[in-house]
């Protein structure tokens, strides 16, 4: 019997260490090829290159806002594809008058270097003091995350929460509490939570991101579990609103009306 186990517990053991070396393979599914704006609908958008902190030349899409007391909104898109993809979102949000600041990640859409949370943080940061250049302060801003860029959105807000004036409003689309929860919710007999390498733990900071917070999920939600949500959304400080999306999954969420409650929150938040 010994035996068996010793042997069992290696072939864990390696299945644990090479889960730990493949992981951001598993995490990260960019679209590599860099996108045209025309092509994907937004010849309106102005093509933004912004440097980071590490000497990484960034490229986000950028409309500005109807007028100069509009709000803009920056949105952080999830582990897949590139800001082309989330131009349906952007086109709503514009229509109600507000800018759109669709940004870039690394390794995404063109953009130079790998994938990974602490330079994610860094292209997120780069962007928004360019923002600040163009004269949109943080009062003007609203922090849109989607899926994992809720880990972002939350970051950020957190990091500017201490100046003078936070970010107006921050939206969650189908947030988690870190990734190594969701990581382990689909492998639960791996140690995710001592292995992971990108946290990104929104939970530890989702408190203090110092604006109102709007959180929207789906029960049907099968990559993101719904109870995640419910347990940031908990952990938010008031003011805070939830809409909990009957039937809703991962990524239809905008056809179930998530895209009229944004709008109606912003709105709300920035008048």
């Amino acid at each position: 019997m010994l035996p068996f186990l010793a042997m069992g517990a290696a072939v864990y053991g390696m299945a644990v260490d090479n889960m730990q070396a493949v992981q951001r393979a598993l995490l990260f599914y960019p679209d590599p090829q860099r996108p045209d704006p025309g092509r994907w609908g937004a010849a309106d958008f102005e093509l933004v290159g912004t440097r980071t902190e590490d000497g990484l030349d960034i490229t986000g899409w950028y409309h500005p806002p109807a007028a100069d007391d509009r709000p803009v909104v920056v949105l952080f898109h999830g582990n897949a594809g590139h800001v082309g993809h989330r131009v349906f979102k952007a086109r709503e949000l514009t229509a109600a008058g507000f800018g759109v600041f669709l940004a870039g990640y690394r390794g995404f859409g063109g953009n130079p270097g790998s994938p990974g949370e602490t330079g994610f943080m860094r292209d997120a940061a780069a962007q928004i003091r360019w923002l600040g250049a163009k004269g949109i302060g943080t009062a003007r801003l609203v922090l849109y995350g989607e899926s994992l860029g809720t880990a972002v959105a939350v970051r950020i807000a957190h990091g500017l929460a201490g100046r003078a004036t936070p970010v107006a409003a921050v939206v969650l689309e189908t947030p988690f509490t870190s990734l190594a929860d969701v990581a382990q919710h689909h492998y639960p007999l791996v140690p995710f939570r001592s292995i992971i390498v990108d946290r990104f733990d929104a939970l530890r900071d989702v408190a203090q991101v110092g604006a109102p917070v709007l959180v929207l999920h789906g029960d049907r939600d099968d990559v993101v579990p719904q109870r995640l949500g419910r347990q940031l959304y908990d952990a938010a400080a008031d003011p805070k609103e939830a809409v909990w999306i009957p039937g809703g999954h991962h990524n239809d969420l905008w056809s179930r009306g998530a895209g009229d409650a944004i709008v109606r929150f912003v709105t709300a938040r920035t008048r």
